[in-house]
């Protein structure tokens, strides 16, 4: 356990990993009061001033970027004469880890890291910053699946000039590309090779030249550009071979890697084309099959005679009768009328049947729930007054009209009042309950147990319900035991893995737990 405090704010915690460039620690940001990583970087010819400028290019180089599957730096320090960079903390294993633990990956896996990494590594290129040494040891991988590119520290500018003259190979030679080996300058389409290197590495246990002690004698296999293919790629593999293509003029670019390696599927199917754009609306302007008659219209009144004209000598002309005026929708309106009032008496007559046998009814099973009971004997006298009425029409003299136009019957409801006891208020679940709840919906209640993530959770470690999905898609079984508050937000677990493969996992976790919307959410998670 270390115990330093560089700048005056960031306490070392953890050293967590060694490369070429330096020490990597977990430290405590005390001004901010969150986790960091923090990398004293190294140098085999001590810190001269060329170490320092070379620090702070990478520090301007990686604060460049800023993509969600880049690693962001923060600050750039220096104490004791050592420069120090301040990097985003990410719970991850590096890749080389992953392959180490369990050998060769499916391809569908190495598809999604791939797209990820690819996606990262394109934003830099955007930016005008190649990476020069992407590996497995650079890509950082979440429980989740989220891959992060790290270790901008061998980048170089694309408007820059390097710093150093001194001729030394810059990185690692099973990962170079082709045209690097035969000392030719690193562009963008290196890094391109490199990514393919290391997705054939996590496909097939090694890198396309192998590795080799000798440093020369790999470099000349390198160079040479030929290596054998890949077996384990499945459809993977037209998309790897474009990746490692020995000719950088051919080679795709990494927009492009991108968007191959989205694209290739493993059921079979071709890629989901576009959608065809819509078509405009077309308006229909037909008139409806059977329309509804409009009432018959009333008479109109007869128009006023006209004052008499005076009499000439040849009689005035009689004006011939006006024709009826043509009725609006209606085929024949005597038929019409007919139909009419023929359906609204059939009508009519079915809902007087309807409402007697609901009278029936209601008084049959209003008297049998009041029977025995002294205080529903003149409601139900009432009830079985009222509906006997209804139901015998022989009791009343009905006029013809009500036949047409019956008076609604009028029944007295019976109201039943049921008491419950009220509700009891849940019982307050404390964080460890909640992260007992949470692992107890895995690995089948994805989109529940996806839910109980916070924002800053996901955007750190699942950013997608895919990756998430695609994580825990490779176990069969996950329990978590050993659950303890060791904090008011803060609770300590052993997690234990399944794999459908048939291994297993357990590990150590410490959460936090914040209170979302007046439940419990995982809000960050590091190895205790």
């Amino acid at each position: 356990m270390e115990d330093r405090t560089i700048a005056g704010r960031y306490r070392l915690t953890e050293r967590v990993g060694t490369g070429g460039m330096g020490v990597v620690w977990r430290a405590e940001d005390q001004r901010l009061r969150r986790v960091v990583a923090v990398k004293e970087l190294l140098s085999r010819t001590g810190f001269d001033q060329e170490s320092i400028d070379r620090a702070i290019r990478e520090g301007r180089i990686a604060a460049r970027l800023s993509h969600p599957n880049v690693i962001a730096l923060y600050d750039v320090v220096e104490q004791d004469g050592h420069p120090w960079l301040i990097m985003e903390y990410l719970p991850s294993r590096s890749l080389a880890t992953v392959m180490t633990e369990r050998g060769t990956l499916p391809p569908e896996e190495v598809a999604r890291l791939g797209v990820q990494l690819a996606s990262g590594l394109a934003a830099a290129h955007t930016a005008g910053v190649m990476h020069r040494d992407v590996k497995p040891g650079n890509v950082l991988v979440t429980e989740f699946g989220t891959v992060k590119v790290t270790d901008f520290g061998t980048s170089r500018a694309a408007d820059e000039a390097t710093v150093t003259a001194s001729g030394m190979l810059v990185g690692t030679p099973a990962y170079l590309a082709p045209e690097v080996a035969r000392g030719g300058k690193g562009e963008f389409p290196a890094d391109v090779f490199a990514l393919g290197a290391t997705l054939y590495a996590a496909l097939e246990g090694t890198p396309p030249f192998g590795v080799d002690g000798n440093t020369i004698a790999l470099l000349h296999r390198v160079a040479d550009g030929r290596f054998p293919p890949p077996r384990n790629a499945g459809p993977l593999t037209p998309v790897l071979m474009r990746l490692l293509d020995p000719n950088p003029e051919t080679r795709p670019t990494m927009a492009d890697a991108e968007r191959m390696l989205r694209d290739v599927r493993f059921d079979g199917t071709s890629p989901p084309l576009p959608p065809p754009p819509a078509p405009a609306p077309t308006a229909i302007l037909a008139a409806p099959l059977d329309p509804v008659p409009d009432p018959e219209p009333e008479p109109e009144p007869e128009p006023a005679p006209e004052p008499a004209k005076p009499t000439t000598a040849e009689p005035a002309p009689v004006d011939p009768a006006p024709a009826p005026p043509t009725p609006t929708h209606v085929v024949t309106p005597a038929a019409r009328g007919e139909e009419k009032r023929g359906d609204r008496k059939a009508l009519i007559a079915l809902a007087a049947v309807a409402l007697i046998a609901i009278a029936a009814v209601a008084y049959l099973l209003t008297r049998g729930d009041n029977a025995g009971s002294p205080s529903a004997g003149s409601t139900t006298t009432g009830e079985t007054t009222t509906t006997a009425a209804a139901a015998d029409p022989t009791t009343t003299d009905a006029p013809t009209q009500t036949t047409e136009e019956p008076e609604p019957t009028t029944t007295a409801a019976t109201t039943t009042t049921t008491t419950t006891d009220a509700p009891q208020p849940p019982a307050e679940v404390g964080p460890d309950q909640a992260l007992s709840d949470y692992y107890g919906l895995l690995p089948n209640n994805l989109e529940t147990a996806y839910g109980r993530l916070t924002d800053g959770f996901k955007a750190a470690r699942a950013q997608t319900f895919a990756d998430y999905q695609a994580w825990w898609g490779q176990m069969s079984a996950v329990t978590v035991s050993n659950v303890r508050a060791v904090g008011p937000e803060q609770v300590a677990a052993t997690v234990s893995y399944t794999f459908k493969s048939g291994g297993t996992q357990s590990e150590e976790h410490l959460y936090t737990l914040v209170k979302v919307n007046g439940q419990w959410a995982i809000d960050s998670q590091q190895n205790a």
